[in-house]
């Protein structure tokens, strides 16, 4: 049994750590709400241009010579997986849960004879996959840190996704990445960039025959949009998954750190009632030995 030393020592360790984690969850909880306003408010903008594109594209459909960002190279071989995690842990399983997606994908295209290429994105997905599948990695990207996620992030990354491209290193490029649906719950998706990828109204051009399809005049003509749009709309995807994987990280810390906080308080009672019946028995053994001796006198 531990001594009453030992045990103060343990419950006085304890009420430290849950004033960290207590400050922690408090710090995560006001990030939280600056990030998810702004994954929010990237949701309908994102949309809007993978909308945009795909009536972009119904329109060119049947075109050869088509920008690669939106057909690819028309290969299916080699597959870049770009995994986006925080730069720092402390947040539960959300990190695991892409490191995890991304392992799964990666053994099923390489199962099906498919090249797969690694960019992590955040320093926690760069220490993972350095350490499991380190001759995937072709580059890295250490993430970001503070309270706002810089556009340039997404702005650099989406440029080297498209130098792989062209120079033809790559065929395919999927995101992985947490989608932020409260401070609960982050789950898991994994988003394709490269070729476009459609809904299947999205895929055509509107005709005479489609009765509430609206008709679109382009100016200029839709080729030289796409090309204008498409690496500004890689760029907006990249940064709407990043702003999702900072919302997630910050509501993922606070619930972290509140169990955390609650599991400490509950150490704490616990040890504090192994404190007082030790105590009380320390008491009871003394008054027996005093009262022994005082009968034995």
């Amino acid at each position: 049994m531990a001594s009453l030393k030992e045990l103060r020592a343990r419950i006085g360790s304890i009420k430290s750590t849950r004033k960290i984690t207590s400050a922690m969850k408090m710090v995560a909880a006001a990030k939280l709400r600056r990030a998810q306003a702004s994954a929010e408010a990237a949701r309908p903008y994102a949309a809007a241009m993978r909308r945009m594109l795909g009536e972009l594209a119904g329109a060119t459909k049947g075109e050869e010579g088509g920008p690669l960002l939106l057909s690819g190279t028309g290969r299916d071989q080699v597959h870049l997986l770009v995994p986006l995690t925080s730069d720092r842990g402390l947040c539960g399983g959300f990190n695991a849960n892409v490191h995890r997606l991304t392992e799964l994908t990666i053994r099923r295209l390489q199962s099906e004879g498919k090249t797969v290429k690694l960019l992590p994105v955040g320093r926690r997905a760069i220490n993972y996959f350095a350490r499991e599948y380190s001759d995937l990695i072709i580059d890295k990207v250490m993430g970001f840190s503070g309270k706002e996620v810089p556009f340039s992030v997404a702005s650099d990354l989406g440029d080297k996704i498209n130098v792989l491209l062209e120079a033809g290193e790559i065929d395919v490029c999927t995101l992985v990445y947490n989608q932020f649906r409260n401070a609960m719950t982050q789950v898991p998706a994994c988003q394709q960039l490269v070729p476009l990828v459609m809904d299947e109204a999205q895929g055509h051009a509107a005709t005479p025959a489609d009765a509430d399809a609206a008709q679109y005049e382009f100016e200029p003509d839709e080729a030289a949009l796409l090309a204008m749009l498409l690496p500004k709309n890689l760029q907006v995807q990249i940064y709407a998954s990043l702003l999702e994987t900072a919302a997630g990280e910050n509501g993922a810390r606070m619930t972290a750190m509140d169990n955390a906080t609650r599991n400490a308080g509950r150490s704490i009672d616990s040890l504090s009632k192994v404190y007082n019946r030790t105590r009380q028995t320390n008491i009871t053994n003394e008054l027996i030995e005093i009262i022994s001796g005082a009968q034995a006198v």
